[in-house]
């Protein structure tokens, strides 16, 4: 597909939420008319404090609204394997559909449906895509981010 869409990765890899809210201003030089929200994971898989990166997550969200206030923001959920504790586990699943119903952000509800847990969608890590994971990666944001175009 050929959109006439100019599309801006800001992600690092292994990047947590304290780190997107310290890089959000350099982001938001340019404008932008979709925000994709895609952070938390890293904070899961090292156990950090689920009120913390709710926090990171919302000051991103809040900084991202007082710069653009007409931006359609999308936040894409995220989910923490089982061997971090039923309760974790929980909580953090809650994180992204709870800011999405508080902030009215379009949401993923998991960005790895269809991948997460499926060896061969994954590298050898077991947590990041393989080629063939990442086109089904896409096609679960395509499905909320396309109305919004």
């Amino acid at each position: 597909m050929n959109l006439p869409y100019n599309v801006i990765n800001g992600g690092l890899s292994g990047e947590t939420s304290a780190a997107g809210k310290g890089r959000i201003d350099w982001l938001l030089k340019q404008p932008i008319d979709i925000f994709v929200l895609e952070l938390g994971a890293n904070d899961g898989l090292r156990g950090l404090p689920v009120k913390q990166t709710i926090k990171n997550l919302q000051d991103i969200i809040d900084t991202v609204k007082t710069k653009y206030p007409n931006v359609k923001m999308v936040i894409a959920g995220m989910q923490m394997p089982p061997s971090m504790g039923a309760k974790y586990t929980n909580d953090f699943k809650n994180i992204f559909p709870d800011l999405a119903k508080k902030n009215d952000m379009a949401l993923i509800p998991f960005l790895l449906d269809k991948v997460g847990g499926i060896p061969k969608l994954n590298q050898d890590d077991g947590i990041h895509p393989t080629a063939e994971g990442d086109k089904i990666l896409a096609e679960n944001v395509w499905v909320v981010l396309k109305p919004l175009l």
